[in-house]
């Protein structure tokens, strides 16, 4: 069995409470949102009444909260040993940045075809979700999995500066360029939203959490030293970003509650492309790794970065660039949804092929 790297930690058996029942606080929040949206139905005014980049006040400052936790925890100085790992690296690029969204777009097209402006909402939301790469939640299961924890701290730096060239090219390519392409009766649904708007709004709940991350990282951790940061610090900051996710879900189902739980059959139809882009993305990514002879921590880590995304990222862009009442919003909230109970139920798939097809030193047995 392969030692934890230093820099996760000791492995733990659990995930902490915040993070194990995380399904059923967005359950409650979203119960809340319907709560409030019903006893005040004059919410919206006041919400909107101030705006800060164009998105209004409380949404902004929940949506920063809720990125900088994440990225404050990256270790970025891991970015040095990128020249060590060249062919996991390549491989993990192509996965998380070729296959991901181009299997996430066809997911979202099989699930909502139609050329309406519904169905093009639903996509954009699925969209969004498939691009944004996991910077957080991933530390957690690799954990959990046993997984090749130096190696995920490297693959999370690579991602967090990789979204911030990728992600606005990205969304516009796939939203505005290849929807026409597939359907041109659609064309006039995405004629609004531009490359700039996008990249505006990545710079801004991406850049500046990223920023506050990176300073906060190289500052506290040079200062007070390494384990002090990832032991004391990154724990007292980890809540931030939950409490800004209910306290933004709760916002979105005040503003349009009613409206969605009138139709739980589109929650349907959105829950099954996530489903199914979670499982392919990590039996692709096993079988891969397996093939091309990586250890199982190694595989497993790969395996996770690509099957899970970064919530937070799709529901700040979808929030700020279609807005809070916007059926994209909507959809990314469904993200973390179905992405906590069924990552959980792949950390025990994971520790199964472990023992299955990988023998005591984490070799896949018979590929030597």
């Amino acid at each position: 069995m392969e030692s934890a790297s230093p820099a996760c930690g000791a492995p733990k058996k659990r995930l902490s409470f915040l993070d194990e029942f995380l399904t059923l606080w967005i359950f409650i929040a979203m119960g809340v949102g319907v709560g409030i949206g019903y006893v005040f139905p004059d919410v919206a005014d006041v919400l909107d009444s101030i705006k800060v980049f164009d998105v209004s006040l409380p949404i902004a400052v929940g949506l920063l909260v809720m990125m900088y936790p994440p990225l404050a925890k990256v270790h970025y100085d891991e970015l040095g040993k990128l020249r060590g790992a060249k062919s996991m690296l390549s491989t993990s690029l192509v996965l998380n940045w070729a296959i991901g969204p181009i299997l996430m777009f066809a997911l979202a097209w099989l699930a909502f075809p139609g050329a309406d402006e519904t169905s093009a909402a639903f996509r954009n939301g699925l969209i969004l979700i498939g691009l944004a790469r996991c910077i957080a939640m991933v530390l957690v299961w690799n954990m959990l999995a046993e997984g090749d924890c130096e190696y995920c701290a490297v693959l999370v730096a690579l991602n967090s500066v990789f979204q911030i060239v990728m992600y606005s090219v990205l969304a516009y390519f796939f939203i505005t360029v290849m929807t026409p392409v597939i359907s041109p009766s659609s064309e006039e649904i995405v004629v609004d939203i531009t490359m700039v708007q996008i990249a505006r709004n990545v710079l801004i709940f991406l850049g500046i959490p990223f920023a506050l991350g990176v300073a906060s990282w190289f500052f506290l951790a040079r200062r007070k030293g390494r384990e002090w940061y990832d032991t004391v610090f990154a724990p007292r900051i980890s809540p931030l970003a939950m409490l800004g996710l209910l306290f933004t879900i709760v916002v979105m189902f005040a503003l349009q509650g009613e409206e969605i739980i009138s139709r739980p059959w589109d929650v349907v139809r959105v829950a099954l492309p996530l489903l199914a882009y979670f499982l392919l993305m990590f039996f692709t990514s096993f079988g891969l790794s397996y093939k091309m002879k990586f250890t199982y921590g190694q595989a497993a880590t790969q395996s996770f970065t690509a099957a899970s995304n970064n919530f937070e990222l799709a529901i700040a862009v979808a929030v700020a660039t279609f807005s809070i009442e916007s059926i994209e919003a909507f959809t990314a909230v469904i993200g973390p949804l179905m992405e906590v109970p069924v990552l959980i139920g792949l950390v025990n798939v994971a520790l199964w092929i472990k023992h299955r097809y990988y023998d005591d030193q984490g070799r896949p047995k018979g590929r030597r």
